[in-house]
């Protein structure tokens, strides 16, 4: 049940980080960082992934050494719950960097949907 339950957490992750970068598309730095919607919408999907990663078994994350599991966990809580202190640059970096390696590090792990 576990490694089911780890491969949807893995599908859901996929798909917010794809969410996330899709909402930016070709923005450019100074439109995100005027942009509040934006900004919301990627927090949102980084939010997501957070939760989704905390929520994934010990197991599966030290099988994916590669990803930094405990910084996007903590990265969540701190855009949960230290909302008002949210670094705008970070949450870019995050985007244009951690989210596309995320992204080529997850997608074949995931089961395909034929499977």
């Amino acid at each position: 049940m576990t490694a089911e339950r780890d491969d949807d957490l893995l599908v859901d992750i996929l798909i917010a980080a794809r969410k996330a970068l899709q909402f930016a598309g070709d923005v450019e730095h100074d439109r995100f960082q005027s942009d509040e919607v934006l900004q919301n919408a990627v927090i949102r999907m980084i939010q997501v992934i957070g939760e989704a990663v905390n929520k994934l078994s010990e197991g599966r994350r030290r099988s994916i050494s590669a990803i930094p599991w405990e910084k996007m966990i903590g990265l969540r809580h701190r855009l949960v719950h230290d909302y008002f202190n949210i670094n705008i640059s970070l949450i870019w970096q995050v985007l244009q960097d951690d989210l596309p390696t995320l992204i080529r590090t997850i997608e074949p792990l995931v089961p395909s949907e034929d499977s």
